[in-house]
């Protein structure tokens, strides 16, 4: 069973509950890390923790049956987390998923196969998984969920093109896209990225008295 950190409110009083993803290499405390930089004290943030602290054990561009059966326990692991946050009153509008690298890979192609309205997605420096030419026929809607996706037009890891479809797919299945691309940026996140996942998450979901401004930045 995959272990989950948690930080900011519990879910059932929170404004809105992040999925933070963290990506190879990485913990759930990295990926919370993140999220304090984002600064909203009004939100839960939930972080799974990958066996091994990797999610899927070759490239996102390997044909998907290499990275057998990881990908597919991956997977479960954030459908399981999502119905268990709906089980406890939190819908799916009021769910954020956010990740970095292999995270946000993992974040996309979860959303992909499980579109719907969320509360945003932000995926910093990711696409959708397999090699080029994998069909991209999801079935569903995301009927206007926001999306971020931001990577560097030189990472070493997530090729440029991959970013391209992985924006284009997601428009065609009705989320509302900002894509952003950073000249020669290092595979990292960056402060207008912390800036656009802070603004994402700003205002979504139910309203509480104790809402903040955004104070992350790097």
């Amino acid at each position: 069973m995959t272990s989950v950190l948690r930080a900011g409110r519990p879910p059932a009083s929170a404004r809105l509950t992040a999925i933070m993803v963290h990506g190879r290499g990485a913990s759930g405390h990295d990926i919370l890390a993140l999220a304090a930089e984002i600064g909203l004290d009004d939100v839960a943030y939930v972080a799974p923790e990958a066996p091994g602290h990797t999610w899927y054990p070759y490239s996102f561009l390997s044909p998907i049956e290499q990275n057998e059966p990881q990908l597919t326990h991956a997977l479960q692991a954030l459908d399981e987390i999502v119905h268990d946050l709906m089980a406890e009153q939190t819908p799916r509008d009021r769910i954020a998923l956010i990740g970095f690298s292999q995270g946000a890979c993992l974040l996309l192609e979860f959303a992909a196969r499980h579109a719907g309205r969320y509360a945003a997605l932000v995926a910093f420096s990711g696409g959708l998984i397999g090699p080029p030419g994998t069909p991209r026929d999801y079935p569903g809607s995301f009927d206007g969920t926001p999306l971020f996706i931001g990577c560097s037009d030189v990472d070493p890891h997530i090729p440029l093109d991959r970013v391209r479809e992985s924006a284009e797919v997601f428009r065609r299945m009705g989320a509302s896209v900002d894509e952003r691309v950073y000249p020669d940026m290092a595979h990292t996140v960056n402060r207008d990225e912390i800036a656009a996942a802070a603004a994402l998450l700003r205002g979504k979901g139910r309203p509480t008295r104790s809402a903040v401004p955004d104070t992350g930045r790097r």
